[in-house]
């Protein structure tokens, strides 16, 4: 398992790597294309939207698709058409050009659903929140990175960066035919059909039990991810006056305390506090943050702030955990693809909430904004409790070690 392990995040890894390559040197491309300042604000909205929707519509039919296919054969396919794609884009000599180029590269990357249907099919059920911390380490890693690279290749050649994405893909695609094998051998002797419908998945799981509750608390946890997501960069330049190059800093600090306490905390803590107490204490420490973001004055604070943050981490990889056990095997890739097209959802009206609120906060409270994202996490609480209080004996998450009642529990537990 541990081989399949170290290859299948060397490649999260090196995708995530070649996605953020691309990200700095997009404005200057958009520039050259259209010559107008004012509309590339537009179009680069347009095609991170245009990604995350192709995200949105495509990650459940992968998933689905894997469950029946085989992930591995997924896989490969995805990422030979990231490899082309990014030559696309390459060499993209209009903007519609560029927009297929987006598209595709959102059908491509909904390969992370995938991945993350792999690495539940090689782990044991008492793992998954640490494998799925590693996960988010990886990709956290790769975050720092891609821009970093991106940035410097940008400076020297402006489409550079895209032609070194097609390479890393390509190199994936060689790691994973070569060190990847199949983790679902046999197939599901189920032949169901493979809806095309990116809601069909919600439908058909929704007769899990505590399920449904659960995926509503990770909508709520991927909306909130979605305000430091939009508004770091722009809020620390107009609170704070934050140079680029601190604003980059600010950045690469909160990828490096993210991605360390995905690697590093997550397994300890659940295993101490079990997935549940890690999750609500994820959520603490990030509705803390929040609160104290929104009444900071001075530039440095933010910095302190990052610890906060990076514990917030905590609470995706506890629920992803928590999600996997109420869903049987063969399942797995539909439910993880469900979870992928939700986050592509929100990542297409997020940005927009946030923004909306931000500047109808202005000039009341500039900090108003945060404060709305700590309020946003407490309606984590009816749903994850309340569907606690209406669950069966079998689908309760184990008592902490030493109390009177873990024993039992953990017989039974799925």
């Amino acid at each position: 398992m541990r081989k399949p392990l170290f290859v299948l995040l060397a490649i999260l890894l090196i995708d995530t790597i070649g996605f953020g390559l691309i990200m700095p040197i997009l404005p200057g491309l958009l520039q050259s294309m259209t010559g107008d300042r004012t509309a590339n604000s537009f179009h680069y909205g347009a095609l991170l939207s245009v990604y995350a929707l192709m995200q949105f519509l495509c990650a459940p039919v992968l998933g689905a698709l894997s469950d029946r296919l085989g992930r591995r054969r997924v896989l490969l396919v995805s990422l030979a058409g990231a490899a082309l794609d990014y030559l696309l884009m390459a060499f993209a000599p209009t903007l519609p050009w560029l927009y297929l180029g987006r598209a595709l590269a959102g059908v491509t990357g909904a390969n992370m659903a995938v991945a993350a249907a792999y690495l539940t099919d090689i782990t044991p059920e008492d793992q998954r929140a640490a494998r799925f911390g590693q996960m988010g380490a990886a990709i956290g890693i790769g975050f720092i990175a891609g821009p970093v690279l991106g940035g410097l290749l940008g400076e020297w050649l402006l489409r550079a960066p895209f032609m070194l994405a097609a390479v890393l893909n390509g190199l994936n695609l060689l790691l994973t035919w070569r060190l990847l094998p199949e983790s679902r051998p046999a197939p599901h002797p189920e032949r169901r059909k493979v809806s095309l419908n990116a809601f069909a998945a919600l439908h058909r799981l929704q007769g899990r039990p505590g399920l449904l509750p659960l995926v509503g608390v990770y909508a709520i946890v991927t909306l909130v991810g979605q305000w430091p997501a939009t508004l770091w960069i722009l809020y620390g330049q107009d609170r704070f006056g934050w140079s680029m190059w601190v604003a980059g800093l600010s950045l690469a600090g909160y990828g490096l305390c993210h991605a360390l306490t995905q690697a590093f905390a997550i397994a300890p803590l659940v295993s101490r506090l079990g997935e549940r107490r890690a999750l609500l204490l994820g959520l603490a420490g990030d509705s803390l943050g929040l609160l104290l973001l929104s009444i900071a004055v001075s530039g440095w604070e933010p910095f302190l702030l990052l610890p906060l943050f990076a514990a917030g981490g905590l609470a995706a990889p506890a629920l992803q955990s928590l999600l996997t056990r109420r869903i049987d095997d063969h399942r797995q890739g539909e439910l993880q693809g469900t979870l992928t097209s939700i986050t592509s959802l929100i990542g297409i009206a997020g940005p927009l909430l946030v923004t909306t609120l931000y500047a109808l906060g202005q000039g009341l409270w500039p900090g108003l904004v945060w404060a709305v994202g700590a309020a946003t996490n407490l309606l984590v609480l009816p749903l994850l409790f309340g569907r606690r209080q209406r669950e069966t004996p079998s689908t309760v998450e184990p008592a902490l070690p030493g109390t009177a009642q873990s024993n039992a529990e953990k017989q039974q537990a799925p």
